[in-house]
């Protein structure tokens, strides 16, 4: 352990671009400023860098692969570069998104996490949060991605099955040290148990979901805890 590298009895400190205070974790704000002060990329080249600082700061920013997915297009290999009216508006959200990114809050021992899950029209997301000592729900993690052309045709509940199970899989080790509240506007654990015969797909997510202890929190869901992810 590099001692110029180890920082003991602070109130705060950087750590790879982050900062990380006693009531959570913020974006540095260098980093912030390195996207909020661009310009619109031009070419592929600039766009590959804006990607790669974004999917740094990804646990920060809600639908991240919604929010792209305009400009996402243009990465495909062989696609012509054309920027037009959607991805300049698109990069315009991020950048807005980006002047107040929220602070993620510390996980804490003993009290279990909630889990929202949505699926858009061409992504799935999460937001993990946790109560705090004041009872108030605090994001800890936010998650994202595109779906493939395959998932495209998959039912709406197989959609919020496929968020739910995509959040098991990257937030893996959350999971093994708290029991899960799952809100969603379905029951994706209730649709995959029960299924008398289970094809391969739901075969997977069956034992997916075996590791777990995850409740299905059966409340009125408002609107605006879908804004966070979507």
């Amino acid at each position: 352990m590099n001692p110029l590298k180890c920082s003991f009895s602070v109130a705060s400190g950087k750590l790879i671009g982050f900062v990380v205070r006693r009531h959570g974790i913020e974006i540095e704000q260098a980093n912030i400023d390195a996207i909020t002060t661009l310009t619109e990329p031009r070419n592929i080249h600039k766009l590959k860098s804006l990607q790669g600082k974004l999917a740094y700061l990804r646990r920060f920013i809600s639908n991240l692969a919604g929010k792209c997915q305009h400009f996402n297009k243009l990465m495909k290999k062989g696609a012509p570069f054309q920027w037009d009216t959607k991805c300049s508006v698109a990069f315009q959200k991020v950048k807005e998104y980006m002047m107040s990114p929220p602070v993620l809050a510390v996980p804490i021992q003993g009290k279990p996490l909630m889990l929202y899950v949505a699926a858009q029209e061409q992504s799935v997301g999460a937001l993990l949060e946790q109560e705090n000592e004041e009872g108030k729900e605090k994001a800890l993690y936010y998650l994202s991605r595109q779906m493939t052309p395959n998932e495209l045709n998959y039912s709406p509940i197989e959609k919020l099955c496929l968020a739910l199970i995509f959040a098991i899989q990257k937030l893996k080790h959350y999971f093994q040290a708290h029991t899960v509240h799952l809100k969603a506007k379905a029951n994706p654990i209730k649709y995959v148990m029960s299924k008398s015969v289970l094809s391969d797909r739901l075969a997977r997510w069956y034992l997916e979901l075996q590791q777990f202890e995850i409740i299905m929190y059966h409340r009125r869901l408002y609107r605006d805890k879908y804004g966070p992810i979507f």
